[in-house]
């Protein structure tokens, strides 16, 4: 339990940099930093780059040591030791997408709530980690190891950036990241990314294109096509003609690929408009049926890969982009968080299976699930302190989300999303249009922090 006189200094700082922390939230928000192209010292591209070059200059403003590895990652510390305990966040972002009421990159404020692509995923975040170190040095703490907060920038594409830490720097005593869901998360689903690819040539459909990342449900797609009849809109379809041919704008509700519940997903609404018309040749249709399968059902039944271990969650997946490759096949991406009692390599056979002679399916990714024991005492302090600052009685859980925590030898995500709060209709979730924060919120999760890492560098 912490210390009454602790708790009202650490509450007492963070209501004085209340004000500043925001502010620092959207200097981060204003940067588009979507990965891009490599370029020379930037390995995930221009706004990557710039954005962790303005964190790491907040750290160093607020008296931190900071530094950057080779533009792949950087971190702020504080304190000194043979050994380290760190936080780990990310400061790249899904692209913005449609569907916004305003400037996604100009943080604004709403009855108490920060909107902005990257305030909860992962920037908001980011800037609390920093703020808990200068917890730390305002107050002169003297710390058994070196507190660090790493600021990954390829979190949502691969993160290879993790991979270049922990093969240049030894991995921390204790690690945990602010990109899950509180209370403290300590396992994670493995996680399958694949592509299914037409082998077929272009039919009627000249263009398709929907999604724009794998790891979201896409909220939009469109498709050109040729077609003799008479086309109209229907449901979430809308139809123009254009010349003498017909564009289709579906429209659904995005949403994180791990997490397809509420979602509607826009790709599966074109290929059922599709189907239903006629208006795919025979070859083509033939593909979109096999995807088709693929999106009947967010649980992996419509195309028999459903799978429930008990431990975890049951299986999900979830089609994200489609569109045209170079050489004119159609594909699909897949997304699937698994449990234990199955495989990527499961995975890709039975989608192999169904797809025959009509396309070829492709892992780019497959993670084993991984799990840590909810009675180690690093994980006990966590959620000792996520329900002594919040009253609850709530127990570690494991989730479909894949976080940095499972790329570490002792990791777990804590926080920054809840289930207890109650968004506004307004309030958008992560990856999708809206994107939405509480403030209070994140300054209650960020006394939990200050508490949390007190606690960790004195027992560990």
């Amino acid at each position: 339990m912490t210390d009454s006189s602790l708790k009202e200094k650490i509450h007492s700082f963070v209501c004085e940099n209340r004000d500043s922390i925001v502010r620092d939230i959207g200097r981060l928000v204003s940067i588009n930093s979507v990965c891009s192209s490599s370029e020379p010292g930037k390995p995930f591209g221009k706004g990557c780059a710039e954005v962790l070059d303005a964190a790491l200059g907040m750290a160093s403003d607020l008296g931190l040591t900071a530094k950057n590895c080779d533009g792949y990652i950087g971190y702020a510390s504080y304190g000194y030791g043979d050994t380290y305990i760190s936080t780990i966040t990310h400061l790249d972002t899904v692209p913005a997408g449609d569907g916004w009421t305003a400037d996604p990159f100009v943080m604004r404020e709403r009855d108490g709530w920060l909107i902005g692509r990257g305030v909860l995923d992962n920037k908001g975040p980011s800037v609390l980690c920093l703020y808990m170190l200068k917890y730390l040095k305002e107050n002169s703490i003297k710390t058994r190891h070196e507190i660090r907060a790493l600021l990954g920038v390829s979190e949502e594409t691969g993160m290879e950036d993790v991979s270049y830490y922990l093969s240049h720097y030894p991995a921390p005593l204790f690690c945990f990241t602010p990109d899950g869901s509180f209370p403290v998360c300590n396992g994670e689903k493995g996680l399958y990314h694949g592509r299914i690819i037409s082998r077929m040539p272009k039919g009627n459909i000249l263009e398709i294109k929907g999604g724009l990342v794998a790891n979201a449900v896409p909220g939009k797609a469109e498709a050109l096509v040729m077609f003799s009849g008479e086309l109209l809109p229907s449901g979430r379809v809308d139809v123009m003609k254009e010349g003498d041919l017909w564009r289709l704008v579906s429209h659904g509700i995005g949403g994180h690929a791990s997490r397809p519940s509420g979602t509607v997903n826009a790709v599966a609404v074109l290929i059922d408009y599709i189907l239903e018309n006629g208006i795919a040749d025979e070859k083509e249709a033939a593909f979109l049926r096999i995807v088709q399968k693929i999106h009947a059902a967010p649980d992996g039944s419509g195309i028999g890969v459903a799978a429930d271990d008990g431990r975890f969650d049951p299986l999900t997946i979830v089609c994200g982009v489609i569109g045209f490759d170079a050489e004119g096949r159609m594909y699909q991406t897949i997304d699937s968080r698994y449990p234990t009692n199955t495989s990527g390599e499961k995975i890709r056979s039975i989608l192999s299976a169904a797809a025959g002679d009509i396309a070829d399916v492709v892992t780019d990714t497959d993670a084993v699930p991984f799990y840590i024991s909810a009675d180690k005492p690093e994980i006990r302090i966590c959620i000792d302190k996520y329900n002594e600052y919040t009253g609850e009685n709530a127990k570690p859980f494991t989730m479909g989300g894949g976080t940095y925590a499972r790329h570490f030898p002792n990791a777990v995500s804590f926080g920054i999303e809840s289930d207890t709060l109650i968004m506004p209709e307004w309030a958008g979730a992560i990856h999708g249009p809206d994107e939405a924060a509480s403030t209070e919120w994140f300054l209650l999760a960020l006394e939990m922090y200050i508490a949390a890492v007190l606690e960790l560098d004195a027992a560990l």
